[in-house]
C-alpha cells in the first residue's frame, strides 16, 4: 500500500457518472429480491406495496436532494442528522446508513453467486461471492474516477440488458397469468411486502456517499439523483408487470435469479438466447454490487473521519486518493454475512436500515429548514412541505410493517442500535465535536 493520510477525497465526477452510480447501485433490485414479495402478497398486492413505496422514493430523492446539494458530505443522512439533531441523531442515522449498505452488498454478491451457479452448477455459490466482492473492493481502491467510468460502463449494459429483456418478454404476457390469485393474503400481504418493493428502489441514497468527489456539487447532484430516479421508476414497474405475465408466478417466487428463469420458460431452458441472458443479467448485479461497496465504504470513511469509527478507517490512501482501509473493513463485514446469514434476512435488514435512514433523513429536512433558515440551498424540495412529509409518513409505515412481519431481525437491529447508543454515551463520544464539524458548518 501507498502512504496514508487524511486529505480530502478527490473530485472528479460528473452528472454522467452519478446518473451511472445511482441507477448502478439500485440495477440489481430489478434482477431479483423483488419477487420474494410475490410469496406474502401476490401480483396486484406487490404491485400496491410497489405504488407506495415509489411515491415514497420519488418524494423522498427530490427531499434528500436538497439536503445533498446544501451540505455536500461523504456522510450523507449521518451528516445531516448530526447537523440537525446532534451527536445522536448522527449516530442513529449514521448505524441505519451502514446497515443498509454493509447488508445489501452480500445480499448482491450471493445473488451473483447463484446467477453464476444457475450457469455453470459447478460453480460454488459462496465462493463466487466472496471473489466478486474481493475484486470489486481491490477496483474501488485504485482509484474514483476509474471507478467511475467502470459504472458507466456497466450500468448502460445493466439497463440495455432489461430493456433488451422486456422485448422478448412482452409478446408472451397474459393478464389472465398477472391476474391469477392476484391477493391470496388479501391486504396484511401488501404490508408484509413492503419490503421487497423497497428492494426495487434501495441504495439510491448512496449518491450522497461520493459528493465530496463531485465536480460543482451543487449544481450536478440534482442532475444526477433526478434523473437516475426516473430511470429507475420505469424499468421497476416495467419489469415487474412483464414477469408476472408470462407464466404461473408461483414458479418464480423464491428464486434468486427469476428473470434468467423467465427467459428459460418463454424460449426453453436450452436455448443459446436462455444461456446468453443470463451472462449478460450478471452486468445489473455487477453494477450493484460495485456501486455499493463504493457507497458504504464512503459512509464507513466519513463516520471514521468524525471519531464515530476507529480513526484508521478514516485514512486516505496518498497514491490513489481513495478510503482503503474503510473498503477494506466494509469488505470484512460483507465477507461474514455471505457465511452466516440467510438471503431474506440481510435482505431484510439491509431495508431496515435503509428505511430508518429515510425517516431520519426527512426529519432532518424539517428541523434544519426551521433551525438553519439562512443555509444556502441550491436545490429546493419541491412542494414543500408535502413531498418530505410523504415520504416521512410512508417510511414510518414501511418501519412499522418490517418490525411486525419480521420481528427476530427488527430486534437484531434494535439490540444492535442501543449497545451502540450505550458504547457512544460511556466513552463520551456525544459530549465531543466531531473531526469535520468545520465542513459541515461551512
Amino acid at each position: 500500500m501507498a502512504g496514508t493520510g487524511t486529505e480530502q477525497l478527490k473530485r472528479v465526477l460528473k452528472p454522467v457518472h452519478l446518473w451511472a452510480i445511482g441507477v448502478g447501485l439500485v440495477i440489481s433490485g430489478e434482477y431479483f429480491g423483488w419477487n420474494l414479495g410475490w410469496a406474502v402478497a401476490g401480483t396486484i398486492g406487490l404491485l400496491i406495496a410497489t405504488i407506495v413505496v415509489t411515491i415514497m422514493y420519488v418524494t423522498f430523492i427530490f427531499s434528500y436532494t436538497e439536503l445533498t446539494a446544501a451540505i455536500p458530505h461523504a456522510g450523507g443522512a449521518f451528516a445531516y442528522a448530526y447537523r440537525a439533531m446532534g451527536p445522536f441523531g448522527g449516530l442513529i442515522a449514521g448505524y441505519a446508513t451502514l446497515i443498509d449498505f454493509l447488508l445489501a452488498t452480500p445480499a448482491i454478491a450471493i445473488s451473483l453467486g447463484s446467477y453464476l451457479h444457475f450457469l455453470y452448477p459447478v460453480i460454488p455459490v459462496m465462493q463466487s461471492a466472496l471473489i466478486f466482492n474481493t475484486a470489486f473492493i481491490l477496483l474501488n481502491i485504485s482509484g474514483v474516477k476509474e471507478s467511475g467510468m467502470f459504472s458507466v460502463f456497466i450500468t448502460i449494459l445493466a439497463v440495455a440488458e432489461l430493456i433488451l429483456y422486456m422485448g422478448i418478454v412482452s409478446p408472451h404476457f397474459k393478464m389472465s397469468n398477472f391476474m391469477a390469485d392476484p391477493m391470496p393474503f388479501g391486504w396484511s400481504g401488501v404490508f408484509a411486502a413492503l419490503p421487497y418493493a423497497v428492494w426495487l428502489y434501495l441504495a439510491i441514497e448512496g449518491v450522497a456517499m461520493v459528493v465530496e468527489e463531485v465536480k460543482e456539487p451543487k449544481k450536478n447532484i440534482p442532475k444526477g439523483y433526478i434523473s437516475a430516479i426516473l430511470t429507475l421508476v420505469v424499468l421497476a414497474l416495467a419489469v415487474m408487470i412483464l414477469t408476472g405475465g408470462i407464466t404461473d408466478w408461483h414458479k418464480l417466487d423464491s428464486l434468486a435469479y427469476p428473470l434468467p428463469a423467465s427467459i428459460g420458460i418463454v424460449l426453453g431452458d436450452n436455448n443459446s438466447l436462455t444461456k446468453l441472458f443470463a451472462g449478460i443479467g450478471l452486468f445489473g448485479l455487477i453494477a450493484s454490487l460495485h456501486g455499493i461497496i463504493l457507497a458504504s465504504s464512503r459512509q464507513v470513511f466519513a463516520m471514521a473521519r468524525s471519531g464515530y469509527l476507529p480513526r484508521t478507517l478514516g485514512n486516505v490512501n496518498t497514491r490513489f486518493k481513495t478510503p482503503h482501509w474503510a473498503l477494506i473493513g466494509s469488505g470484512m463485514v460483507s465477507f461474514i454475512a455471505i457465511y452466516i446469514g440467510t438471503m431474506d434476512q440481510i435482505l431484510v435488514l439491509s431495508v431496515l436500515g435503509a428505511v430508518v435512514m429515510y425517516l431520519m433523513s426527512m426529519t432532518s429536512l424539517f428541523i434544519l429548514r426551521k433551525k438553519e433558515p439562512q443555509l444556502e440551498r441550491p436545490f429546493i424540495s419541491p412542494f414543500y412541505p408535502i413531498f418530505p412529509a410523504t415520504a416521512l409518513v410512508i417510511s414510518v409505515v414501511c418501519l412499522f410493517a418490517i418490525m411486525y412481519f419480521n420481528v427476530t431481525v427488527s430486534l437484531i437491529f434494535f439490540a444492535i442500535l442501543a449497545v451502540a447508543l450505550t458504547i457512544f454515551m460511556l466513552m463520551g463520544k456525544h459530549k465531543m465535536k466531531i473531526m469535520d464539524d468545520v465542513l459541515l458548518e461551512r
